[in-house]
């Protein structure tokens, strides 16, 4: 159901990749005529499995009412054995109450130290699932935020793969090298293979993308999965969902448990005209504040940064100055300032002229590129901590959604933490599907760029050329500043 956001042009952050594009078929049936509503309704019924004593968890609320909606991301795949109990791979909570204006949505990491009922000591939330499913799940949540769950849906992760496919496949951009074939002694993780750059992903390639978590943290995994649905988001319309929900809503049945259809059809067409209303309204991503236990094994959060995080949650609304204060990262508040406006030319603090090292990086690729008519422009600049990735630079084709074939690269650079990377993007493809509606040009010197923020930060800066488009994007968590992301495209200098 929480698909909602997806009516929205600028979305906040959004997660949960399983969830948000297989339950995005649940909104379209909410505008179309009450039989027709009835009859998809019922297909799900058919197709869905019930949750054991999840009726005993859950809070009744009126019909029409703030509903609040607890999704699972469940991450047993079809090849794990029969022994290994799954966990809930990723945790959403989302708050709909269309009488304030707004939509709030809350992802809790897997790893939060948490109290589990019925056992002793501090746990894993995710452990929650593997110890009593879906229903225990609630019961976690509930006791850890004090707040009632009404709704929960369990999505299997297979559903998310056959939902991409069934929907064509995405756009989006692989900010480094994705590796693993577990051959190397140690953690068995599992197997992925991607290459950087901006590319075509469908059902395998965007789940092993968005369920990565093997060499970077839980924060920065749960941003690749925001930045994935921000571009699926882009790319899946109502027009597409509506004429196939037929379809969608048969892998949502079959690759979900859920409360919802044990409720008699009134009860569900009462939900439906809350997500319907709440799809009006704008998403706003109430961050959790979560900090690394002292032992690198798990997070923590205060009693004070929960019960804040809690009351913002809650109290999400509509006006501008009400979704700004909704979002408390309290981290970058207590440690960053907001950045400072710099002069165009100037160097924002924190990086380091080197435009011998981005020429050298870049020589081999700029002699074959550049005879294909894609010429090559390079940073000159970058990150003091950081330095350039080996699987970079990338030369490669892409196809085009008209199936012509288009030539690319990806320069990517490490930011100095683990998991953060940041890169340049160019590709002869004039209008991919990421650079739609940036969020504001501004003019420097002669060149155009169109920004595009994320809440107060930029995430990507692109320009154009008479042969092709080229774009730098911010690391998956947004560590670069405004002024650092308009340095570095600042710099950027077409390789002679």
């Amino acid at each position: 159901m929480a698909c909602v956001g997806r009516l929205r042009q600028h979305l906040k952050k959004f997660v949960l990749g399983g969830a948000i594009i297989v339950v995005c078929s649940a909104t379209a049936v909410a505008t179309i005529l009450l039989a027709e509503v009835k009859e998809d309704i019922e297909i799900v019924k058919k197709a869905s499995k019930p949750i054991p004593r999840v009726e005993e968890v859950l809070e009744d609320v009126l019909s029409g009412g703030p509903q609040t909606i607890l999704l699972l991301g469940s991450d047993k795949r079809f090849a794990d054995t029969v022994d290994m109990p799954p966990r809930s791979d990723t945790i959403i909570v989302a708050h709909l109450d269309p009488d304030r204006g707004a939509t709030a949505i809350m992802s809790l990491p897997r790893d939060l130290q948490v109290q589990i009922p019925g056992y002793r000591g501090m746990r894993k939330i995710n452990e929650a699932f593997e110890l009593g499913g879906a229903a225990l799940s609630v019961e976690t949540v509930t006791l850890l935020l004090g707040i009632p769950i009404n709704h929960v849906i369990n999505v299997n992760f297979g559903g998310f793969r056959r939902a991409v496919n069934r929907l064509g496949c995405v756009y989006a951009e692989v900010d480094r090298r994705y590796f693993n074939d577990n051959t190397r002694p140690g953690p068995r993780y599992a197997t992925i293979d991607l290459r950087p750059g901006y590319q075509r992903l469908c059902g395998s390639d965007a789940l092993d993308f968005v369920r990565f978590r093997h060499e970077d943290s839980d924060f920065v995994r749960a941003a690749r999965q925001q930045e994935f649905l921000r571009q699926a988001k882009g790319q899946i319309g109502l027009g597409k969902v509506f004429s196939d929900r037929k379809e969608l809503l048969r892998i949502f049945g079959a690759y979900t448990q859920s409360d919802i259809p044990q409720q008699d059809t009134t009860e569900i067409l009462g939900l439906l005209k809350v997500v319907y209303e709440a799809s009006k309204s704008p998403i706003t991503e109430v961050r959790f504040p979560a900090t690394d236990c002292p032992d690198g094994t798990c997070v923590e959060v205060s009693q004070a940064d929960l019960q804040q995080t809690v009351d913002s949650f809650i109290d999400v609304r509509g006006s501008d100055d009400a979704l700004l204060d909704a979002n408390p990262d309290l981290t970058e508040r207590t440690s960053e300032p907001k950045p400072k406006p710099v002069k165009p030319g100037s160097l924002a603090a924190g990086l380091v002229r080197d435009p011998a090292g981005g020429a050298r990086h870049v020589r081999a690729m700029q002699l074959e590129l550049g005879a294909l008519g894609l010429p090559v422009y390079y940073p000159t600049v970058r990150l003091g901590r950081g330095r350039y990735s080996d699987s970079s630079p990338r030369s490669y084709e892409i196809v085009d959604d008209d199936k012509r074939r288009q030539r690319a690269y990806r320069i990517v650079l490490y930011a100095g933490e683990i998991g953060e990377y940041y890169g340049i993007q160019a590709t002869t493809w004039k209008a991919p599907p990421i650079l739609q509606s940036p969020t504001d040009e501004r003019r420097v010197g002669s060149r155009t760029y169109q920004r595009y923020f994320d809440g107060k930060r930029i995430r990507l800066i692109a320009f154009q050329t008479p042969l092709a488009v080229y774009w730098v994007s911010n690391t998956l968590s947004r560590k670069l500043t405004n002024a650092q992301m308009m340095s570095i495209a600042e710099s950027l200098r077409r390789g002679e």
